[in-house]
């Protein structure tokens, strides 16, 4: 994977089940648990009577309310600050807070079900004696257990950011491994065309310096190109054909009608992206090993085109043949490939097949 194409990571990530809407829900939910749990214990009991059983759902209700909320907000304010500087009395904090939530909250409901009339008001410390260790044991219940849900799933989401984080990271460090060894391999390849073209020009000094001249203009375009492909990884099609022909007009003043050769490919794939100096390496192989070992030469053809969105890339020549099983490594159709596999890993390939007494060498790869 392209790391560079990779989502965005960030805190934000784990955060996004502690905002203000999600905070409402589970208030919602948290008071709507306590006051079924309440209703629940009382009916068995037997303190909720059915002649006044609204009332006392009423009543659960206002302590759910009184004492659920203060207990979520002053443990969302406790936690991120004591939780883990003080993670093994952590428990304890937490249920220190909840029995001072639960407390405050049942005093607070007792004075709301008496300003409502619920209770009057010379029962108020009567209901409270009542309901407070109910309260405490309720809140501690139902808040330890949501309070470890909600570390737990912290944890597991800051877990698993950081997971995340490091498998962009390694697959940013194997982009970047990638790209060193295609630099490594690119840089093998260039010496050994650089030589062969300067020997060229050599030759051709003392018998025609204008042609070495513009072998010399011809060489310091290859130069560029070599340079400016090293920096961008892919070239469009174009320019490395442009670089096939200079190559081979070069390679013609060493061995002149020797060299035969057609380029028909098809204008519409000008813009397809190949790896530099590919075509070019299948070109030298055929120059090097055809060309140069017989008297008459050879002629060269090149081929491409777009078959349901692979491109394929031919150069043919009448030689003998060859077969891959004896290309080392060192090679420069073993340096071609090494640059497709980690350019396009599976997805390209490099064939040797024969086809009408002609040698053909096939690069393939995904549009």
């Amino acid at each position: 994977m392209n790391p560079e194409t990779q989502p965005r990571i960030s805190a934000d990530d784990t955060q996004t089940s502690h905002g203000p809407a999600a905070m409402l829900l589970r208030a919602i939910w948290t008071v709507c648990s306590a006051t079924g749990i309440i209703v629940l214990i009382f009916l068995s009991l037997g303190r909720i009577h059915l002649s006044h059983g609204g009332t006392q759902i009423v009543g659960a209700f206002v302590y759910s309310v009184t004492i659920a909320v203060p207990s979520m907000i002053v443990l969302n304010w406790a936690a991120p600050r004591f939780g883990e500087k003080l993670q093994r009395f952590s428990v304890v904090i937490y249920a220190m807070v909840l029995i001072s939530t639960a407390m405050a909250g049942t005093f607070a409901a007792g004075l709301v079900l008496q300003l409502v009339g619920i209770i009057p008001q010379s029962e108020y410390w009567a209901e409270i004696h009542a309901s407070l260790p109910f309260a405490i044991i309720i809140t501690l219940m139902i808040g330890l257990t949501t309070t470890t849900y909600e570390t737990m799933r912290f944890r597991l989401q800051a877990t698993t950011l950081e997971l995340r984080t490091r498998q962009v990271e390694q697959e940013r460090a194997y982009k970047l491994l990638a790209e060193a060894q295609l630099s490594s391999l690119e840089s093998r390849i260039h010496p050994h065309f650089l030589f062969n073209t300067l020997n060229s020009i050599a030759a051709l000094i003392p018998s025609d310096p204008v042609r070495a001249e513009d072998t010399v203009g011809k060489l310091a375009s290859l130069l560029r190109f070599s340079l400016n492909a090293h920096q961008s990884g892919l070239v469009p099609l174009s320019q490395e054909l442009k670089i096939v022909r200079d190559y081979l007009e070069i390679e013609k003043t060493r061995f002149g009608a020797r060299i035969r050769y057609e380029i028909a490919v098809p204008a519409a794939l000008d813009d397809v992206k190949v790896p530099p100096l590919a075509v070019q390496s299948l070109v030298e192989n055929a120059v090097k090993h055809v060309v140069s070992k017989r008297p008459e030469g050879a002629a060269i053809r090149i081929t491409g085109g777009n078959d349901s969105g692979r491109i394929h890339l031919e150069v043919a020549d009448d030689g003998p043949g060859f077969s891959l099983d004896a290309i080392t490594p060192e090679h420069g159709l073993g340096n071609l490939i090494a640059r497709l596999e980690l350019l396009f890993g599976q997805a390209g390939q490099l064939a040797v097949t024969r086809e009408n007494e002609k040698t053909v060498v096939r690069i393939s790869f995904p549009a």
